[in-house]
């Protein structure tokens, strides 16, 4: 005896018909897209762009040096991606194909290049806590950043642009919870923890250009120091440095000069320190993408990139739109970095939490 399948029904036929034209039409509409030429010729100009933009960021350290072009593109190189929306608006307006795979090549130079801070990347734990901040020459109210200072939770505290004027205020507001301070010209460390071989680092070495200067004019006034801090872990080295303006100039474009002499003569501090545990903490008045910081980079990697939450920029503090304060580390594991709040600065502080 044979059993009679029940064959599909009138509404599942039905679906399945419309299913298979919906997926014919779909295909039919992709193969012209694809197989076209018109929509392949269609904005030679934009994929030319988009092609260019990513061949620039992917080949960013080989862009000339000269009037400082090459640096300023390294300060400002995660903002190139914002080009990529716009030429993706363009590509579509024109209905341009190749436009849109030729973005394809900015994106992944892109995401190869920062999309690893996108990621929160801080775990628990550690051992201190330091925290880097220029409190800004103009500062208003320097005992109120005191306060909020204080009020961080740092072990170590770094201070850079330090004034004559306000540095008495700093000494005041941070006494209480900082036992131990050194301050040497426009820079200084307090600390929960004894300090001891505390040193000036000379960073305003001109090299070729020393013998046309006078001692004067070689150090118009300290930018840096080494200290060793004593832990229950062992010494831990620290430096605090505050690296040189850069100007935007008529004549001479993107103006590095300064900082990068300075840039040079503590990466050869670094590259001569044979300790095990080292701190960096301060302004470099650059990103570590920067080719100028090589020497520094090459020896120290940045709690920020290993540790972060995003790209942590510092400056300006009313909005912003670069990380320019700086806390690279060897010997210790970076757990946590991130920026504090306003604190009546040009520059947010920043703070890093790492262990043994």
């Amino acid at each position: 005896m044979t059993r009679n399948t029940p064959g599909p029904s009138p509404a599942a036929a039905r679906w399945r018909a419309g299913l298979h034209r919906a997926i014919h039409a779909v295909s039919h509409a992709v193969s012209r897209a694809v197989f076209r030429p018109e929509p392949w010729k269609r904005g030679p100009v934009l994929a030319a762009v988009a092609l260019l933009l990513g061949l620039l960021m992917l080949l960013h350290a080989s862009v000339p040096g000269v009037g400082g072009l090459g640096s300023l593109l390294e300060n400002v190189l995660p903002w190139c991606g914002l080009l990529v929306p716009v030429l993706l608006a363009g590509a579509l307006w024109r209905r341009s194909a190749s436009a849109v795979v030729a973005l394809l090549l900015p994106v992944s130079v892109w995401l190869s290049l920062f999309g690893g801070l996108l990621a929160d990347k801080s775990r628990p734990g550690g051992d201190l806590t330091l925290v880097s901040h220029n409190v800004g020459a103009g500062n208003p109210d320097p005992a109120a950043t005191a306060r909020d200072l204080a009020a961080s939770g740092a072990d170590v505290l770094a201070l850079e642009e330090l004034t004559p004027q306000a540095a008495p205020a700093y000494e005041k507001g941070l006494a209480k919870a900082y036992p131990h301070h050194v301050v040497r010209g426009t820079v200084g460390l307090w600390s929960t923890l004894p300090l001891s071989g505390t040193r000036m680092i000379d960073i305003m070495d001109y090299g070729p250009l020393a013998a046309t200067k006078t001692a004067a004019e070689k150090l118009p006034g300290n930018r840096a120091l080494r200290t060793t801090v004593t832990t229950d872990r062992g010494p831990l080295t620290v430096y605090v440095a505050h690296l040189g303006s850069v100007r935007l100039m008529p004549r001479k474009g993107f103006w590095t000069d300064s900082r990068d002499i300075g840039a040079r003569a503590l990466g050869k501090e670094l590259a001569a320190d044979t300790s095990e545990r080292v701190v960096l903490l301060g302004d470099f008045n650059g990103t570590t993408d920067d080719r100028a910081f090589a020497g520094i980079t090459a020896r120290l990697h940045s709690a920020q990139d290993a540790a972060g939450n995003g790209f942590g920029f510092t400056w300006p503090a009313a909005f912003p739109v670069v990380r320019i304060d700086q806390i690279l580390v060897r010997g210790v594991r970076p757990d946590r970095s991130w920026t504090l709040p306003d604190t009546g600065s040009d520059h947010l502080p920043v703070a890093a939490r790492v262990s043994w």
